[in-house]
């Protein structure tokens, strides 16, 4: 989702006193209380480890929304709660339009168990993402075991094997539309899907394609020329 959409989704710069878009958010473990009081930027980047750059960084994708204070950009409540969300799916290296997918469902969500269920769906995605990294990753180290020591490796004919893929109208039709850029709720509305359906159908594709997440898929797409560049 591009960050034009999250910004109308969180308004832009607002009043302290303006309600946010989101009626709930997933429950982060924090190492501090959460201030009752609106906080400067200063505060609000000691509270996270980050740089001023990274806060404003995160407002120009419309991930989080500052307020005013008269001239002062300042942080309330909601605000750190969300910064809380997006802190840990960066730490754990989920894309930031990954992020920006994720509050647009959160601002959504119409009870706590929905938007903590949105929340633990993107970690085991991630989960199994870096599942397969480490399968990859431990494949690799063993090619260049061999190579170093000159012997052949044992699945080298599985390797040269050329990948052979068998996808359905549906999927073909959702992988295009992920070439273009579509986010995952607008490719269900597109598709005329339940969300957790598009998602079940993403998954699958990147599956096929033995890649780790959906842009690795559209990239090995566009290479073996099922979808144009």
């Amino acid at each position: 989702m591009r960050s034009d959409v999250m910004h109308r989704i969180t308004g832009g710069d607002t009043p302290i006193g303006s309600p946010g878009p989101f009626s709930f958010l997933p429950q982060i473990t924090l190492p501090f209380e959460i201030p009752e009081q609106p906080v400067a930027i200063a505060e609000m980047a000691d509270m996270f480890g980050v740089t001023h750059r990274t806060l404003h960084f995160y407002e120009e994708k419309g991930l989080i929304t500052a307020k005013r204070s008269g001239t002062m950009r300042v942080y309330n409540s909601e605000n750190i709660q969300q910064m809380a969300v997006i802190n840990a799916c960066r730490e754990i290296g989920i894309s930031v339009a990954a992020i920006q997918d994720l509050m647009e469902e959160l601002a959504g969500a119409s009870s706590q168990e929905e938007a903590d269920e949105l929340f633990h769906a993107m970690l085991a995605r991630r989960k199994r993402e870096l599942t397969s990294d480490i399968s990859n990753i431990r494949r690799q180290m063993q090619q260049i075991e061999n190579l170093l020591t000159g012997e052949e490796t044992d699945d080298g004919p599985e390797t040269a094997r050329p990948m052979q893929l068998v996808l359905t109208d549906r999927e073909k039709q959702c992988l295009a539309l992920m070439a273009e850029g579509y986010s995952a709720p607008r490719l269900a509305r597109t598709l005329n899907l339940e969300f957790e359906d598009l998602r079940q159908m993403e998954d699958g594709i990147i599956r096929k394609f033995q890649a780790t997440n959906r842009f690795q898929a559209v990239a090995k797409a566009v290479l073996l020329g099922i979808v144009p560049n």
